[in-house]
C-alpha cells in the first residue's frame, strides 16, 4: 500500500518539478528526461541482473517493434504533459487522467469488440457528456487532456499485450528515444541554446534529476503491483489526478468556472459509477482493467 501511494503520490506532485524548470524550454526538458531515465534504468538493470531476461525477450522482433512503437506514445504523453504543466494547463492534465481508465473502455470496445455491461455504457455516456461541457466551457476541444488519456490508454494497451517486465520494457523504450533525444540536445548545443550547458550547475542537475524523478515512481509501482490485490490498486491510480486537480486549482489559481466545475462533477460521477461496476464484476478482467499508470 505504502508503494501504491508513494507512487501515485509522486505522480501528482510532478507539477512542482516542472514548474521549477519551466525556464527551459520544455523539448530539452523532454530530451533530458529521456537520456537520464535511460542512464539510471541501465544502472538498475546491471544491479539487478535483468540482461540475460532481456536479450531473451527481445528476440522477439515483433514484440520488439511493439516496444519501440510504446515508446512514441509515451514521448507524446511525457511531451503533451510537460507543455500542459508550463503552460498553466494542470487542470487539463489532470482530466486527462480522470478520462483514462473511460477512454480503455473504449478501447476494449471498437478495437477488441469486447461488450460493455451497462453500467459501463452509463459511465461512457457520462464521461462523453462531460467532455462536451468542458469543450463549450474552453471554447475548444480540451485536446491536452484527450491527448494524454489516449496516448497512455494505448501505451498501456501495448505493454500489457507484449507483457514485459515493466524494468525492461521501459529500458528498450528509452533506448529507442534516447538517440533522438541526444540529437535534440546536439543541435540546441551547436545552435547555443541550451540551456542545460549555458546556465550553471544548478540547473545541469536539476535536469538531470529528471531521471530518478521519472524512473523511481514507477520502481514504487512494480513493488505496490506484485503485492497488492489488483482491485486496491485500480482505486489508488486516482490519487494522481486528484492531486493534480488539487496542485492546479490551490496552488497554481487556475480558473475553474462553473461550467468547468459541472464538466468536471460529470466525470467524478462517471468513475464512481465505472468503479462499482469493477468492483462488483468477478469475470476475467478485460482491456478496461489493465491500465494502471497515470503518468508521468
Amino acid at each position: 500500500m505504502l508503494f501504491g501511494i508513494a507512487a501515485y503520490g509522486i505522480w501528482a506532485l510532478f507539477p512542482f518539478y516542472f514548474r521549477a524548470v519551466e525556464y527551459v524550454p520544455a523539448i530539452e526538458v523532454i530530451a533530458n528526461r529521456i537520456i537520464w531515465s535511460f542512464v539510471l534504468l541501465m544502472i538498475i538493470m546491471t544491479l539487478t541482473r535483468k540482461w540475460q531476461g532481456l536479450r531473451q525477450a527481445a528476440g522477439d522482433r515483433k514484440a520488439l517493434g511493439l516496444v519501440a512503437l510504446g515508446a512514441v506514445f509515451v514521448a507524446a504523453n511525457w511531451s503533451t504533459y510537460v507543455i500542459a504543466v508550463t503552460t498553466n494547463h494542470a487542470l487539463q492534465a489532470s482530466l486527462g487522467y480522470f478520462i483514462n481508465p473511460l477512454v480503455i473502455v473504449g478501447l476494449g470496445v471498437f478495437v477488441l469488440k469486447e461488450r460493455l455491461r451497462p453500467a459501463q455504457w452509463l459511465a461512457v455516456g457520462i464521461a462523453a457528456l462531460a467532455v462536451l461541457v468542458l469543450t463549450v466551457s474552453y471554447g475548444s476541444l480540451p485536446w491536452i487532456a484527450l491527448i494524454l488519456a489516449f496516448t497512455w490508454a494505448i501505451y498501456g494497451f501495448i505493454k500489457r499485450y507484449v507483457g514485459w517486465g515493466a524494468i525492461e520494457s521501459i529500458a528498450v523504450e528509452t533506448a529507442v528515444l534516447t538517440p533522438v533525444a541526444l540529437t535534440v540536445m546536439i543541435v540546441l548545443l551547436i545552435n547555443g541554446t541550451s540551456v542545460f550547458f549555458a546556465d550553471g550547475p544548478s540547473t545541469s542537475l536539476l535536469l538531470m534529476l529528471a531521471g530518478p524523478i521519472t524512473t523511481i515512481p514507477l520502481l514504487f509501482f512494480t513493488g505496490a503491483a506484485t503485492r497488492v490485490p489488483f482491485s486496491t490498486l485500480g482505486l489508488l491510480q486516482y490519487i494522481t489526478p486528484i492531486g493534480l486537480f488539487i496542485v492546479g486549482v490551490a496552488f497554481f489559481g487556475e480558473e475553474m468556472s462553473q461550467m468547468r466545475w459541472i464538466g468536471f462533477a460529470l466525470i467524478w460521477v462517471a468513475l464512481i459509477v465505472f468503479t462499482i461496476d469493477a468492483q462488483r464484476d468477478s469475470r476475467p478482467r478485460t482491456l478496461a482493467d489493465v491500465q494502471l499508470l497515470p503518468e508521468e
